[in-house]
């Protein structure tokens, strides 16, 4: 497996970066889409960057069209989309793939990582997506958008949260905090 922090991907202007070039001591990887029933998420992962952004977290957003083609749009229009509709100021990056053939290096090893989820108790939303036979691949496999990942400073992945956990979630805000504070 290699160190998530090493592993390249395109930043917004089409520049190979990678974790370590954003010097966090805590990363919060969604990915995300613009047409899809959780894309008001993107208020609260802004609102969470806003709090922790000078303490040491990064989130980063990495459009996938993967899940009912939810992500259409071109590379400039997720910019102009993101940034005029949710104020969006943390890194959204080039459009990947998340899931399935052609999958990126980073959402593979996000994924094998062996982290389970962190999901909410009633578990309404993942009955709705199994319901509706929207789940499919392997366990590992992401799930829907807006899937978050945290990874610690070192690269390692430290928590999974299914996609209706919100970055107002309680328990990935402690998370979050504990990494902050260590």
């Amino acid at each position: 497996m290699e160190n998530l922090l090493e592993v390249n991907f395109k930043n917004k202007n089409g520049e190979s970066v990678s974790l370590k070039d954003f010097k966090a001591k805590a990363y919060l990887i969604v990915n995300v889409a613009s047409k899809c029933g959780l894309t008001p998420q993107y208020e609260g992962l802004q609102n969470l960057y806003t709090d922790y952004k000078e303490k040491g977290l990064e989130i980063l957003g990495f459009p996938a069209n993967e899940f009912l083609a939810q992500e259409p749009g071109t590379n400039e229009e997720i910019q102009s989309f993101c940034s005029l509709t949710y104020n969006v100021t943390f890194p959204v990056n080039e459009k990947i793939v998340v899931k399935g053939e052609g999958q990126h290096k980073l959402f593979h090893e996000l994924t094998n990582s062996g982290v389970d989820y962190t999901k909410n108790e009633e578990g309404n939303f993942e009955n709705l997506l199994t319901e509706k036979g929207l789940i499919s691949g392997a366990a590992h496999d992401i799930k829907w958008n807006f899937e978050k990942f945290l990874v610690d400073s070192s690269g390692k992945v430290v928590a999974r949260y299914f996609p209706d956990v919100v970055a107002g979630d309680e328990r990935l805000k402690a998370d979050i905090l504990r990494l902050l504070n260590s």
